[in-house]
Order: structure tokens, then sequence, then C-alpha cells
């Protein structure tokens, strides 16, 4: 069974998807207009064996959860609430999953709670030292919700360019329309300021103990794999990357199969 609901946090309530039992895995979402925890996750959690127990909160900002009175979004806020909400769902050690922003998220909270992050699956991960501020990344920012920005961004997305289908559009620019107002406070201009915000120091990626799988599509032009997942390879001291060929910013989208198969043998 899959169920959505709220958990209180610090005082502020946060939005998430949760389903199945045994360990714990939570996953995290990425950062574009309209983006949910459960929009992002929830084909890949029915796939996975219900022996997983998977939360997918909505960041701070995203979809039902509002950022916190007197705050901003940013990587620290985003961080503190993940690991906020797994104490207070009473969990003591989980795996983390983190696409794109959540990427970065998953692996500074690693690097803050050593004895809790089992492992780290990192997919089309931000957080690299260096790294820049891509124009495919701006336009997303900056997408308009609606039905043009929507297909925009999800034009940028993807390689396969068959996935971006009217009924694609209308999902993704209903989510946008739905999370405009929140989401007009995290990314405004000029935007490589919030990539140095996501950025993550060699000490801080040093400090990760955990296991991590760096996963990347090799034509992303969203973060590209040469400047966002490879330099990641010289800080963490225990590191995989496999790399999907004729693939996006969004591996789980256009190769699910084999990411469920990846993913499921990494976390076992």
């Amino acid at each position: 069974m899959t169920a959505l609901r709220t958990i209180t946090v610090d005082g502020s309530p946060v939005h998430l998807m949760e389903s199945g039992t045994g360990p714990a895995v939570l996953m995290l979402h990425g950062s574009g207009p309209g983006t949910t925890g459960s929009g992002a996750w929830a084909t890949t959690a029915q796939a996975l064996d219900t022996s997983w127990h998977l939360i997918a909160p909505d960041h701070a900002g995203f979809g039902r959860t509002p950022v916190p009175a007197g705050a901003r979004g940013g990587l620290r806020l985003w961080t503190e609430q993940a690991a906020g909400l797994m104490d207070a769902l009473g969990i003591e050690h989980y795996a983390v999953v983190g696409h794109s922003m959540g990427g970065a998220v998953a692996l500074a909270l690693a690097a803050a709670r050593p004895q809790q992050v089992t492992r780290v699956v990192a997919v089309s991960t931000m957080g690299a030292p260096g790294a820049p501020l891509s124009a495919d990344l701006d336009a997303i920012w900056a997408a308009p919700a609606g039905a043009l920005g929507a297909r925009d961004m999800l034009t940028r997305l993807v390689h396969d360019q068959t996935l971006v289908t009217d009924a694609a559009v209308e999902a993704r620019a209903t989510a946008m329309r739905a999370g405009a107002a929140a989401y007009a406070s995290l990314f405004p201009a000029p935007r490589a300021r919030w990539v140095d915000d996501l950025t993550l120091s060699p000490q801080t990626l040093a400090a990760i103990r955990a296991p991590v799988l760096l996963v990347h599509g090799a034509e992303d032009r969203i973060v590209p794999l040469a400047t966002a997942t490879q330099p990641l390879l010289e800080h963490l001291a225990d590191v995989r990357l496999h790399v999907f060929g004729r693939c996006g910013h969004v591996p789980t989208v256009e190769h699910p199969l084999e990411f469920r198969e990846l993913l499921s043998s990494f976390l076992r």
C-alpha cells in the first residue's frame, strides 16, 4: 500500500509518500518546477519490492510542503528537514536516494549523519565542486507555469523526445501551476548562486563514509556528466559510477527497468 500523509518536523508540516515495510529508503526529488516526492518516485516505488520501506517527501517549497516561516529554500534547510523527518518517523538507519538537487541533499545528509545513513544513490546529481550553471538548468529553473513552460522543460530533461507527449506536458503543466507561488521564491535570477548553494565542499564529501552509487545519463544537458558527476569520483571514499547511454537527466524515466534493477542490487 502507498500512503500520502503529513508529518510535523520542527514545527512545520512535511508532506510525504510512504510505502512498503522493511529497511528504510529516503527518496529525495529534484528541483524542477512542479516536482514532488510522489511525482518523482511513485512509479519506481510501485515497481520495487514491497520489502523496502520507502519515504518520499516534498522538499520545502515544493508540492504540499511549505517553506517554514522566516526561512527560504536551500541546501541547509532541505538537508536539516530530511534529517528531521527521519527522526520524527523514529527511523535510526536508512539509505538515501536523491535525484539532481536531491542528490546533493542526499550527499550532504550522509556527511551530516554518518551513523544513520547506510548507503547513498545520487542520480544525475548536483553538488560537485566547481560545477557551473548550465544554460538548460537556468532555463528549467525559470520555466513559466503552463503548457509552453512544461513542454520546454520536458524537452530539455529527456534524450528520447518521444517521451514528451501531450499527456506528459499537461500533467507537468498542472503540477507547475499548483506550486507556482511557492516555487517562485526558490531560484530567482541570477541563478548561478543557487548552484553554488548546492555545492558541497571537498571536506564535506570526504566526510561521507557510506558507500555511494552515482548514476548519470551520458546525454544529460541539465547537469552534464563531465562537470557534475565525474569530479565526485575524486572526493568520495567509497564510490562507483553507472552511466546510461542515450539518456538525459532522468534515468528513472528513460531506463526504468535497468534503473530499478541497479537500485535494488545496490541497496541489498
